[in-house]
């Protein structure tokens, strides 16, 4: 009942072939009503993603703008929701029961089941458990450290993407404030890569397209993408693309269920029928084989241009709105098609006919994840993927675009509040303007780069507001010793995670409302606002009552830590803004671009769309004053003899680190998690055979001699994923990505190439290993 689930039963079945159906509805109830009862999930479940209710704590898949479905979500939604709204909790006498060091023995599974948090707590130096402390107290042990450091760099505030635009708006007002960009999030470790690449084709860091958009498209390309488990609303969308005519390419070393056929548990045909089969063409790529895929179809839609002039490339389009075509075009047609196939691993046959998909189509969508954005030369790659686009003229037109799919609910909206390292000189000139501060113009760490920092000693305090620092960061060994370096770490948590347990000197534990629960302030009920995929920004407001009488929320965490670190004399009134929301989103309508009359424009039905030049008028921000054709050489991983390239990836029984528990149904695999994800072919030639336990053992090149990163005990799975590839669940394989492996431009850490060996033999300590700690 509590997470105390033996892993060591390991059960592999068939690898399925649909994703959803009446399973999907019945594991969401079981889930809901072992967690919060069966009033509880009656209550509850319906007000999720519904224009009265609150917005789901997943993913950030848009809700439509019309009517919307009574169950307005998936089955990994209701799991999020009942983690939550669970009734177990975390008091401070689960703290005198177990000591820091038991806890730290648990799983990560363990650890999220025993429920909500509902106190404070602070870790005194030198202390083995935890204890309670007040509010008033701990902020005042915050703000003294602040205080007495010698430059606010010394601080790191951490952001989740579950944050409201209400409290990250804040926390970076108390950031700079204070003087540091030291805002690190989830985002250097998913779509910075994405964010770069647009930024500089097309002038903006978001997708181009509308839920409408996808829904009218004639042709979808789902590259590096598992929408069944990360995002499954988006199958719906894609079902309705389809019933509308569109054809749907998938690109991704694994075939994955949800790209497969989808069944609509809300559908007669999905709950009498086979669903509705999506994919048209599957193009088992190989890790890493993205850029050549894309080098390769535009290859082709140049050669089919010039057997007929005028019918493929949109020269008017180019003409207007783009800048660099002509070098690109040179490049583009100069290249080896043989070496495109080796880095693909695709047929001349397949290629040729996405080609001629991407040629005829008149409406494109192309819609990506992780698996493009985690590689060392992940933004070439998305360049190159929008290269193709404007090529065909399919930006700023309806039914066609860019998509790139945020995985947490509102990691988009944090960076339009601001939580970035290096937000440009107009939001910063606009927020000194509004509140009489000087905010520093230096740019902060990102994730990476505070890991770094916190290793060198540089810094003091590390607060993350939400998340999971210590499990959803690369090189794992290191970064706990980074975070035990710090004088002060705080958590601003709603459940008990691996990072309350991997602490500074001394540890705070602030416990926060959950996006289910009401919030309600001197001046009345609160509601907060969220920005989902595509720029929509909206309104959320729980119903629940509190888990816990002592929670607060994170806007009035916020305000109180800077009234405590700046006194109740400074210029920006933070009393107001804990008492009342609406002054908050004043304050944002006055320095965010696009959120002129926030909280009249949020009020609406469906809230409001945030302007998007290319998508709204073809108008390219950019340095050349146009959307820029790029140049890009191409890069894929190899791969050494006798090794593997390893991607981390999520179970369908997770949400990034928040493990749900041990069932990733669609591939199979049951009760466990420390597995690894081989082709049969690739068993055989390295020799090993399926379910023996090897070490994973990466290898990463410096200064000339090989590092290495051990994850011990796996159990070989029989997968049919692209060979020469390899797959395993992450937070567990973390340890095996080190901190200087990481896009270049973008900073990402390498999560989706990672070069490993499957060591069968006795672990040996040898010179330069680093072995995960136990």
């Amino acid at each position: 009942m509590n997470g105390d689930i033996d892993e060591s039963e390991l059960r592999v079945g068939h690898v399925h072939d649909h994703a959803a159906g009446m399973t999907a509805v019945g594991v969401s109830l079981k889930r809901a009503f072992t967690q919060m009862g069966v009033t509880r999930t009656v209550v509850t479940l319906p007000l999720l993603n519904q224009r009265h209710g609150f917005d789901c704590p997943g993913c950030a898949w848009p809700e439509s703008q019309g009517r919307r479905k009574p169950a307005e979500f998936c089955e990994n939604g209701a799991k999020a929701v009942a983690e939550e709204a669970t009734t177990r909790r975390v008091t401070p006498d689960f703290f005198t029961t177990h000591s820091v060091a038991d806890l730290a023995d648990k799983t990560d599974y363990w650890l999220g089941q025993q429920g909500r948090l509902t106190d404070p707590m602070v870790l005194r130096s030198g202390a083995t458990h935890y204890e309670p402390i007040s509010w008033d107290a701990a902020f005042g042990l915050l703000s003294d450290e602040l205080n007495d450091m010698s430059s606010p760099d010394q601080a790191l505030f951490y952001t989740s993407g579950r944050t409201s635009n209400e409290a990250a708006f804040l926390y970076q007002l108390f950031a700079r404030s204070l003087g540091t960009n030291n805002l690190p999030d989830c985002s250097n470790m998913c779509h910075e890569s994405s964010g770069a690449a647009l930024t500089e084709t097309i002038g903006i860091g978001k997708g181009s397209v509308s839920l409408d958009d996808l829904h009218h498209a004639d042709l979808i390309l789902v590259v590096g993408q598992n929408p069944g488990t990360n995002h499954p609303r988006m199958l719906s969308a894609l079902e309705e693309a389809k019933h509308n005519g569109a054809s749907i390419v998938s690109v991704n070393p694994l075939p994955e269920a949800g790209l497969m056929r989808f069944k609509d548990p809300q559908s007669v045909r999905g709950v009498l029928a086979k669903g509705t089969s999506l994919t048209d063409v599957f193009c088992q790529i190989r890790l890493g084989g993205d850029l050549a895929f894309f080098k390769a179809i535009a290859a082709r839609l140049f050669a089919r241009e010039e057997l007929a002039p005028g019918t493929v490339i949109d020269h008017d389009f180019l003409a207007r709105h783009t800048h660099g075509f002509d070098a690109y075009q040179a490049q583009a047609q100069n290249v080896d098609d043989a070496e495109l196939q080796r880095a693909t691993g695709l047929s001349v046959d397949q290629l040729d006919d996405v080609a001629d998909r991407f040629a005829r189509a008149d409406r494109i969508v192309l819609c990506w994840a992780m698996g493009l954005t985690q590689h060392k030369h992940s933004v070439p790659t998305i360049r190159e993927a929008v290269n193709l686009l404007l090529v065909r003229g399919m930006i700023g037109k309806p039914g066609a675009g860019v998509c790139p799919v945020r995985g947490h609910s509102n990691v988009q909206g944090d960076r339009t509040m601001g939580i970035w390292e290096k937000m440009p000189e107009p939001f910063l000139t606009a927020l000194d303007d509004e509140f009489g501060i000087e905010s520093p113009r230096r740019h902060g760490y990102d994730t990476v780069d505070g890991i770094r920092a916190m290793t060198r000693g540089e810094i003091r305090v590390f607060l993350g507001m939400g998340g999971n620092f210590a499990r959803a960061t690369p090189d794992s060994e290191i970064t706990e010793a980074a975070l035990r370096s710090c004088r002060l770490t705080a958590q601003v948590s709603t459940k008990l995670n691996r990072s309350h347990v991997v602490t500074g000197q001394t540890a705070l534990i602030l416990p926060t409302l959950g996006r289910t629960e009401t919030d309600i302030q001197t001046s009345g009920t609160q509601f907060v606002t969220v920005e989902d995929s595509m720029s929509v920004v909206h309104r959320s407001q729980g119903r629940l009552s509190p888990a816990s009488t002592k929670l607060l929320s994170e806007p009035a965490i916020v305000c109180r830590l800077a009234r405590a670190t700046f006194g109740d004399a400074h210029s920006v009134p933070w009393e107001k803004f804990e008492a009342d929301y609406d002054t908050i989103r004043d304050a944002i309508s006055r320095v965010v671009p696009g959120c002129e009359n926030y909280n009249d424009r949020v009020r609406g039905r469906n809230g409001f769309v945030l302007p998007h030049p290319p998508r709204d008028s073809r108008e390219f921000i950019t340095t050349t004053g146009k959307a820029n054709l790029t140049l890009n050489e191409l890069a894929y991983p190899t791969i050494p003899e006798g090794r593997l390239l390893l991607q981390t990836l999520r179970s369908h029984d997770q949400y990034n680190t928040t493990i749900y528990g041990l069932s990733d149904r669609y591939r199979g695999i049951e009760n466990a998690r420390r597995v690894i994800m081989v082709s049969p072919t690739d068993i055989e030639q390295l020799g090993l055979h399926d379910g023996q336990t090897v070490d994973l053992v990466s290898e990463w090149e410096t200064d000339g001699r090989i590092d290495e990163r051990r994850a011990p005990a796996f159990r070989i799975v029989a997968y049919p994923t692209a060979t020469g590839c390899a797959a395993a669940y992450y937070p567990e394989t973390n340890p095996l990505i080190p901190l200087d492996s990481v896009a270049d431009i973008s900073n990402t850490p390498t999560s989706k190439s990672v070069v490993v060996r499957l060591d069968s033999a006795p672990f040996e300590l040898h010179a330069g290993q680093r072995r995960e700690p136990q």
